[in-house]
């Protein structure tokens, strides 16, 4: 299959926003906010913001260098997908060589910060994650629909780096915040692959909406993710990260969310489901906004 389609030749600024297209800003920012909300839980007395900073930035950094390689990985399967195919490697805008070495030089950067500004475990966290996306999660999306559960690990692991940069130590808080978000993307992406599921069927990714027409499968483990969601939001108030406050005002986003869920999963049309896409991503910006806002220590 080709790797890619020159329609015409790139502009002047093309190749700029080629470049920051492959970062995926949109998994980028998702990554700076969690691992913000980790820093600054982790948290005792003021502030120190030019180390939260360098935290940040390091982790920018190798999320960026991750997605930039997983467009490489995955330039083919781009070829084949309307959602992908005007991405910079299937458009042209890039060639492949260009995507690894920028996505390499950036993991490698990243990795070094962290080390080298913050601390060893902070690095060898972002290592992790960004070897078992690329190592696991990403080549096991065409074997597996289990690769989504594999891929929600990594997935995980920004408020841990986040906290690491703080405590150089993983407490109990700290895993707690990584089993909310690890169940988080659950609605959120299954609901992606719902939406996309001719998509990934076209292009030979096996997920869990590919061979399920009715919704049942998906839509189930939507529901059910959801639903062990709620208590896993909990846990904060329950280990004294957080006030009293925080553990109804939880309670009501959380079951909120399981309400456009199931609302979702009557029809299961694209049209509802797309709303369910999105009020997750709201919904992960406003429990963050609660964890901060209720923080005890």
């Amino acid at each position: 299959m080709s790797t890619s389609r020159v329609d015409a030749a790139p502009t002047a600024m093309a190749r700029p926003a080629a470049y920051f297209a492959l970062t995926k800003p949109d998994v980028t920012f998702l990554v700076v906010i969690t691992t913000f909300a980790g820093y600054y839980l982790a948290s005792t007395g003021p502030l120190d913001f030019a180390r939260l900073t360098n935290t940040i930035f390091g982790a920018t950094l190798m999320a960026a260098g991750t997605a930039a390689l997983n467009h490489y990985i995955e330039r083919n399967t781009d070829c084949a997908m309307r959602r992908t195919w005007t991405r910079p490697l299937p458009s042209g805008t890039l060639r492949p060589g260009e995507a690894l070495a920028f996505g390499l030089a950036l993991d490698l950067a990243g990795a070094l910060y962290l080390a080298l500004l913050i601390n060893p475990l902070a690095s060898l966290l972002g290592v992790v994650t960004s070897v078992s996306y690329l190592g696991m999660y990403t080549p096991l999306k065409r074997r597996t629909h289990h690769a989504t559960t594999l891929g929600s690990f990594p997935g995980a692991v920004p408020p841990l780096i986040g906290w690491a940069a703080v405590r150089g130590s993983l407490p109990v808080d700290a895993w707690v915040l990584f089993a909310i978000l690890f169940l988080w993307q659950f609605p959120h992406f299954l609901s992606i692959a719902w939406i996309y599921r001719k998509d990934y069927e076209r292009a030979g990714i096996r997920m869990i909406s590919v061979g399920d027409p009715e919704g049942t499968a998906t839509f189930g483990q939507i529901l059910w993710t959801a639903a062990l969601l709620v208590p896993a939001t909990l846990l904060p108030a329950v280990t004294r990260l957080t006030s009293l406050h925080y553990f109804f005002e939880a309670l009501v986003l959380g079951m909120a969310l399981v309400a456009i869920c199931v609302w979702a999963a009557r029809t299961k049309s694209n049209q509802r489901t797309r709303w369910l896409m999105h009020s997750t991503s709201i919904y992960l910006l406003l429990l963050v906004s609660l964890l901060m806002l209720n923080k005890l220590r």
